[in-house]
């Protein structure tokens, strides 16, 4: 016997029982992108290997282990997305749409990264993501919080979210505190972890975000980046700051939050949560004011942020089970022989036509009267909708309500419109 063929280790099926929770959020997110003025932008899901390399860094951990990269027929290294940013930027390059412009995008789809699977981590997983080109003020920033805090509330995970904030100032502050840690953490070489080690030359400020507990005392006790702020960054932090408390947002100044990825600078944040395990991040993001230049632009300032489907499902299912609407035909139609499946398919349309909203199951592939109305019970339907014999030759419908405590209805062809008003309601 051949072998069961099953889906790839770490990327997972979304079965119909659970589809309404990725509905529900995936148009809460839809929606209120438009209302802030956001444009959807759809990007490939293979891109360059080189676009990767280029805007995430070469010594991240995403580059080094976790990306599926292989060679096309012509011999060029091609990758699967990892993240979003940086098909972002490559299309906007490309098609000429931030120099001296404002852009406002949107995208959602699948990323990919060959990690160890656990609970909240997958090797297909799902983003939504929001990037902003051509604003330079802190304003931005807190539109992009903002929005964030809206949809938490929307959602009814507001107390289930605290927020992280932190400023990595610009390339030559993060230099000056580069010394300032190598000298430090080179002091407390012998007590580092190997990740730590293989970094301190690299990457040190990656060490900062060690979640290692052996390490949390050094960390704790590093020199921060905020002490070597200058005038403009500075500037920049205390006026995020400041719209955030007038808009009443609470949030936590965390010196160690500086992200995975290589691009970012000055606002960094995240969205945390003590709710789902050692995948505590739901939404992260920041300022990546050098990366079109990186790229072949021109320089042009950025912030961005993305946000983890799967994760923030987890919390919906969670904490909010009973608030997430199923969405389901409120009419399964029912038909006994041939002339009533002929006559109830044309109903059916009818009905789809008039009363969009409805939705009407219509039964396929026979059985008794008993197991159809079995499937119409379990379809979740509100009316089951029944055309046989007797309904062809008075030309009724008869309607069985399956939710409420209410008698059979035979309803005469030209009064069915008023039973369908009411199942609207």
């Amino acid at each position: 016997m051949s072998k069961r063929l099953q889906a790839v280790r770490g990327m997972n099926d979304l079965l119909p029982e659970n589809a309404h929770y990725w509905q529900h959020v995936e148009g809460a997110l839809r929606h209120l992108a438009c209302c802030y003025g956001y444009n959807e932008i759809r990007l490939p899901i293979v891109e360059p290997t080189e676009l990767f390399c280029r805007s995430i860094g070469d010594v991240t951990d995403i580059v080094e282990k976790e990306m599926y990269t292989f060679e096309d027929r012509n011999k060029d290294s091609l990758s699967l997305r990892p993240e979003g940013t940086a098909g972002c930027v490559r299309a906007g390059i490309q098609h000429g749409i931030l120099y001296n412009q404002t852009q406002k995008f949107w995208y959602m789809g699948p990323m990919f990264r060959h990690e160890r699977p656990q609970k909240g981590r997958y090797r297909q997983f799902h983003q939504f993501g929001l990037e902003a080109f051509g604003f330079e003020g802190p304003d931005i920033d807190a539109e992009m919080i903002l929005f964030t805090a809206r949809l938490w509330h929307q959602l009814g995970l507001q107390d289930h979210l605290s927020l992280q904030i932190n400023s990595l100032g610009d390339k030559a502050e993060r230099q000056a505190h580069r010394e300032q840690l190598i000298a430090y953490l080179q002091q407390h070489h012998e007590a580092l972890d190997e990740d730590s080690k293989r970094r301190l030359n690299m990457n040190p400020l990656r060490i900062l975000d060690s979640k290692n507990p052996a390490m949390a005392k050094i960390i704790a006790d590093a020199p921060s980046l905020l002490d070597c702020l200058e005038v403009d960054s500075r500037l920049h932090f205390e006026g995020l700051r400041e719209l955030l408390d007038a808009a009443k947002i609470n949030y936590d100044i965390n010196p160690c939050l500086v992200r995975g990825l290589d691009y970012y600078s000055k606002t960094v944040f995240e969205w945390v949560t003590t709710d789902l395990g050692a995948q505590g991040t739901v939404c992260a993001g920041g300022r990546f004011d050098v990366l079109v230049e990186q790229l072949g632009g021109q320089a042009t300032p950025a912030l961005g942020f993305a946000l983890g489907l799967e994760r923030l499902v987890a919390l919906l299912e969670q904490h909010c089970p009973h608030t997430v609407p199923m969405h389901r035909a409120s009419i399964y139609l029912i038909t006994d022989g041939e002339a009533a499946m002929k006559k109830g398919i044309l109903i059916a349309e009818d009905i789809r036509t008039h009363f969009p909203k409805l939705g009407v199951n219509l039964h396929c592939g026979g059985g008794s009267f008993r197991s159809k109305f079995k499937r119409a019970d379990k379809s979740g339907a509100k009316a089951a909708m029944i055309i046989g014999e007797d309904e062809i030759a008075n030309d009724t419908v008869s309607i069985k309500f399956l939710r409420e405590d209410k008698q059979q209805l035979v309803v005469e062809a030209d009064q069915l419109q008023q039973v369908l008003i009411s199942l609207t309601e």
